[in-house]
Order: structure tokens, then sequence, then C-alpha cells
């Protein structure tokens, strides 16, 4: 079944799940605010849980209990219509050791319709890369920077100045957004002023803390599954200090999935900032 259920905005409908994100055309949206636009994704079990311990090993991961091709390629259709994706240090380390889930590549002949819909708007084949690190110590896999792709580092002025010329030399381009750590929205203004407008953030839950925290998320994407998974060590979408005040967000729409994870349903709801 590759349908979706429409639930809001009223009234329902029935639409295909091939094309249901493109739909949304991010993109004519991109810089209305004078600034660029950011959005976010999570897939997460009706108990909170995006991600759990892996079994035996340090670390966290996407549960497999939740994790599903359906919602993967929604992941992609938001991806292909950015113009850099935010990632961290902290992912390229745990994909140089094999232990993390492929996100920054959309080279997959499954996705080669959406790698059509970006030639056809005269972008690249694929997005640059922001990597967001005080450390500065990961690896930049010569994958990231193929057919055109740029890697932009995004550090703090507290970082080692040795770090910032090695990691230079070897991604090109180091861009300090923060003074002790990246901050939210120096970081959007400095990827404005590098001509960047639609940036997606395909990072985990401390860095959607900095992009809150600094008011600059405009949008959430958020898949859930409709399993429950406990776990007493779990990640949520946010991670950091608490919101004072809370932030609102204000639903932008429901899609019902009938077929997610062996044929339980869920929901994809995105969310805008009040």
């Amino acid at each position: 079944m590759d349908k979706l259920q429409q639930l809001y905005p009223l009234p329902t409908r029935t639409l295909p799940l091939k094309g249901a994100y493109l739909a949304h055309d991010l993109r004519s949206v991109a810089g209305e605010g004078g600034r660029p636009y950011v959005y976010a994704n999570f897939i997460a079990s009706l108990d909170g849980r995006i991600a759990v311990p892996r079994e035996g090993e340090m670390g966290m991961t996407v549960p497999a209990a939740t994790a599903n091709e359906r919602d993967w390629r929604l992941y992609q259709e938001l991806a292909a219509q950015a113009d850099l994706i935010i990632s961290s240090g902290r992912y390229l380390r745990e994909w140089a050791e094999g232990k993390a889930q492929e996100i920054l590549q959309v080279d997959d002949p499954r996705f080669a319709d959406l790698r059509a819909w970006r030639q056809e708007r005269g972008l690249k084949p694929q997005a640059d890369i922001a990597i967001l690190s005080n450390s500065l110590r990961f690896p930049v896999p010569e994958v990231l920077t193929a057919a055109g792709r740029e890697v932009v580092v995004f550090t703090s002025a507290a970082a080692d100045p040795a770090g910032v010329r090695e990691m230079e030399a070897r991604a090109g381009r180091v861009v300090v957004a923060g003074e002790e750590t990246v901050e939210g929205a120096q970081l959007v203004k400095a990827m404005g002023a590098l001509g960047y407008r639609l940036i997606y953030s395909a990072a985990g839950p401390k860095i959607m803390q900095t992009l809150v925290a600094g008011g600059v998320l405009d949008r959430l994407y958020l898949t859930v599954a409709h399993r429950l998974l406990g776990a007493r060590r779990y990640a949520t979408i946010v991670e950091g200090a608490r919101f004072e005040p809370a932030v609102g967000m204000a639903l932008n729409q429901i899609y019902l999935d009938p077929a997610g994870v062996e044929g339980v349903e869920q929901l994809f709801l995105s969310y805008d900032r009040v």
C-alpha cells in the first residue's frame, strides 16, 4: 500500500506516499524571514524514544522496531530539498566505525527521482554538508565531497587553533559560530552569509537543542511509530537545558500511514514554530 491518509488540515484526503513531502515545497518559503529556513526531522516511538542503547556496545542507535523504508523515503524527500544538511562530528566518528545509519548520501538508485528533481531545479546533485563540532576530532570521508559537494565545519572560538588549521586543510572551510560552543543564531546567520537558504538538520537531540534555543528552528517533522519500546536509557528529540519559556509549535499537517514497521500504523506530522 503506497497511500497515506491526510487527517489534517481538513478536508481529509488520500495521497501517494511518494512525493508527499516534496509537495510541501519548502524552497518556496526559504528566506522569507530574512534568514535561512531551518527544518529538522525525527522518528520516535509512542513513548518518545528516538534512539536506544546498541546491543552490547557503547552509544545509541535508531531502534529496528521503529526504523522503516516508508519513513526513510520521506526523510530523503526532505534532504533532497535542502541547500545544506547539518550533521555532527560525533556522527562522522560513528560512521567511520560502521555504527551509524547512512544519512548523508542520496545516490541510492531507489531515489534517482530525487536527484532528477534537484537537477530540474538547477541544484547540485547533493546538498552540501555542515558539520558542527567543538573538538574538531572527526574524519572527513572522501564520499562527502564527491560530485561537487562542499563540507563546511562550524565550531566555536574556543576551538584549538591547531585543530582549526588541520581541519581547514582537510575540509576546506571552518567557520566560528559561537564563543564557548556553537550557538544557534550565530550558526544560521553564518550559513546565510555563505549563501545557503534552506537548511535541513539531520543531526541528533543536542543539535536540536542548539537550534531551538537559538530561536532558529522553523519546522519540525516527526514520524511517530505506533509502538511502545520501554528502555531505561534512551534519547528523545531534544537534549539539554529546559526551555524557559516552553517553545510553542503549531500543527501543520498529519498523515496517517497504515503500513509502517511490520504493518503497524505510524503518523507523519509536521509543526511550525509559533
